[in-house]
């Protein structure tokens, strides 16, 4: 049983470990057993050999997730369909830190999704230098690798991720202002409207694990993307049932971007995540997979009432 002053220890940690294993599993479910699986070891330690807990801690997460990736690359193989990460609503700590742009970056779901390019050790010294600060020096420390090994792991990460829009931030308020105009514009039954709203290369991906039919690979080209949306927003009895029944429309904020919200029963039946751009949105990311809602469920339940949007149906 931990004392009372190594249990405290672990809690302060425990926001920071959480927003690490998040961005390098790029799952919220995975990132909270990783942190549990790390508080076991904390319990089971001798900790009058830990000189710095926080070091200990974030050494055992960082190998517990270097495991995680490396079945989840095997896992990746057999997934039913296109693969993204699970969606978090602001508020959520797995988001923070969230002071730079780097930082709100490397939350984002472009950024997850492009991260799956990266091997394992690229991801960990990409995410603890560019979203939590730690110096080379330390991430080798972490990583049991040269100094030198860590920087030139660091550059072939870079490299990877070059990402060349410049992405807004908005506020819950613009956020809805976005969603009620990509909405709208879905239903209008006017191709031009949608097509307006998005970048000339952007792209739609769908997630729904097998359990609900999505696309079974990107699409790209506003044109294509706004046809294919005006098609596949028109419900039907059918499209109710696969999600339960009905759902209330929401406007909130996900990963630091806009995002339409499906709820039925307390549920989060579907999120569609904006990527939004100085140039117009960038990506649709359309998580469906109930699996990867379950999260972001949890945390509708304990957010405060929110205004429905206008039920355009």
């Amino acid at each position: 049983m931990l004392l009372t002053r190594e249990a405290d220890l672990f809690e302060s940690s425990r926001s920071r470990l959480e927003a690490i294993a998040y961005r390098l599993l790029g799952s919220a479910g995975d990132a909270e057993d990783a942190v549990q699986e790390t508080y076991l070891r904390w319990q089971a330690a001798d900790r009058d050999y830990v000189d710095t807990p926080e070091a200990w801690l974030t050494k055992v997460l960082t190998n517990l997730c270097l495991n995680q990736l490396t079945s989840a690359r095997a896992r990746r193989e057999t997934y039913v369909g296109q693969w993204l990460p699970e969606p978090v609503l602001a508020g959520g700590p797995m988001l923070g830190p969230a002071d730079t742009v780097e930082q709100r970056e490397s939350v984002s779901m472009a950024m997850l999704t492009l991260m799956e390019r990266l091997t394992a050790k690229e991801r960990v010294v990409y995410v603890l230098r560019e979203a939590f600060g730690y110096s080379h020096h330390e991430v080798a420390e972490l990583l049991d690798i040269t100094e030198a090994n860590c920087q030139q792991v660091y550059r072939r990460a870079k490299q990877h991720l070059s990402m060349e829009r410049a992405r807004i931030e908005v506020d819950e308020a613009a956020a809805r202002r976005i969603v009620e105009e990509f909405l709208a514009a879905a239903v209008s039954g006017q191709t031009d409207t949608l097509v307006a709203l998005l970048t000339d290369d952007a792209a739609i991906i769908g997630d729904g694990g097998g359990f609900i039919p999505t696309l079974n690979r990107p699409l790209y080209g506003a044109e294509r993307i706004a046809r294919f949306v005006r098609l596949a927003i028109k419900p039907s009895n059918g499209t109710w049932a696969r999600l339960g029944g009905k759902p209330a429309l929401y406007a909130a904020v996900a990963n630091g971007m806009p995002a339409l919200l499906l709820v039925h029963e307390e549920q989060v039946v579907g999120m569609v995540v904006l990527d939004v751009t100085a140039d117009g949105i960038a990506d649709v990311h359309a998580q469906a997979n109930p699996e990867k809602l379950a999260y972001a469920t949890r945390q509708w339940a304990a957010s405060a009432p929110r205004e429905p949007l206008p039920d355009l149906w």
